[in-house]
């Protein structure tokens, strides 16, 4: 049976849970732990109080399967468009089942039908072939080879861009 998948503003009674990406190692996944982000975290929690989440330059939205919080997804702007670049985090429990392509396809429709946006794009870890299945399940194209974007673990990573067009069609529902 497939998941309901449904994007939702973040809750207060999620908040606690959601922000475990930013300090627990043992729910971000490989390629997500970066470290102890304990201020981000804090700046975070202030975010939330004053408008949610939601913003001028970057948003987070919480991901449900069939009611339940499954992990979260994000965008930001990138330049002075309205192009963003998304990004999701989804709770080990919840991979690997389909969870983040269509959370992913929901949130690249959202922002095309709300927003002016002509382009939206997302990075990831060369070795994180899951996530690229997905984007490419989406509908976004593989660009290209970014060396030594993101320092994890100890050591600098190569980062894979992906790019989608609101003209690619793609997207569409």
């Amino acid at each position: 049976m497939v998941p309901s998948v449904k994007l939702w503003p973040v809750q207060e009674a999620d908040l606690d849970e959601l922000l475990r990406f930013r300090w627990d190692p043992t729910v971000t996944g490989e390629y997500q732990w970066f470290g102890f982000r304990m201020a981000n975290t804090a700046a975070l929690r202030r975010r939330w109080r004053e408008g949610g989440l939601i913003g001028d330059t970057s948003s987070f939205l919480t991901v449900l399967v069939d009611g339940v919080v499954a992990g979260l997804v994000t965008w930001r702007s990138y330049d002075a468009t309205a192009n963003a670049e998304i990004g999701i985090a989804l709770f080990p429990d919840h991979r690997g089942r389909g969870t983040g392509t269509a959370a992913q396809r929901l949130l690249v429709h959202l922002l095309f039908s709300t927003t002016p946006a002509h382009r939206l794009q997302a990075g990831t870890e060369v070795d994180n072939r899951a996530q690229q299945r997905a984007l490419e399940r989406v509908g976004f194209r593989r660009e290209g080879v970014q060396r030594g974007l993101n320092f994890r673990a100890g050591r600098w990573r190569d980062s894979v861009m992906y790019g989608l067009l609101r003209d690619d069609g793609a997207w569409a529902p």
